[in-house]
């Protein structure tokens, strides 16, 4: 019997949920992170762009793009499918400081505020960090294996690393 994976592709400002045997992708995490949100047989992935939705000068936001919504959007996603949200953990990688600024304005440093907002909503709602692949200055793509738990972090010029 073959058994056909699908890598399900996650853009930038955008979420989705599968299950085993498929897995996770997402590319473009500079500053941005890739929050998985996982249980045993079932993960979703949010490309998160920017900390906080309500810093928006639009009604219409895509919530998707802020980790103060994606979350949880992506939590309701998972909760629809069936997850014990008991039984819930998180990986998270990127949030990267891709520029160098002069200044010490903290509205700069947004690898690090998406980082921040990123870990205060996943404590919110009770959902541990299990693994993290955070900060630096490089750029990463992500691959999430939902049968066994292992995030891929691929980082530019710097290889591959399994969290």
């Amino acid at each position: 019997m073959t058994i056909i994976t699908t890598v399900v592709k996650v853009g930038i400002a955008d979420l989705k949920v599968t299950q085993i045997p498929n897995t996770l992708k997402t590319s473009g995490l500079g500053s941005c992170v890739g929050v998985v949100i996982y249980e045993q047989k079932i993960a979703g992935l949010a490309h998160v762009m920017l900390p906080d939705s309500t810093a928006s000068k639009k009604r219409l936001v895509n919530e998707m793009k802020y980790a103060d919504t994606s979350i949880d959007l992506l939590l309701e996603q998972l909760l629809t499918e069936g997850v014990n949200k008991s039984k819930l953990k998180a990986k998270i990688a990127g949030g990267a400081h891709m520029f160098s600024f002069q200044s010490n304005n903290n509205m700069l440093k947004i690898g690090e505020r998406n980082v921040e907002a990123v870990l205060t909503k996943l404590r919110e709602h009770k959902i541990p960090v299990v693994a993290q692949d955070v900060g630096g200055n490089k750029g990463r793509t992500i691959e999430f294996d939902i049968e066994t738990g292992m995030l891929e972090v691929r980082t530019v010029n710097s290889g591959i690393m399994q969290i």
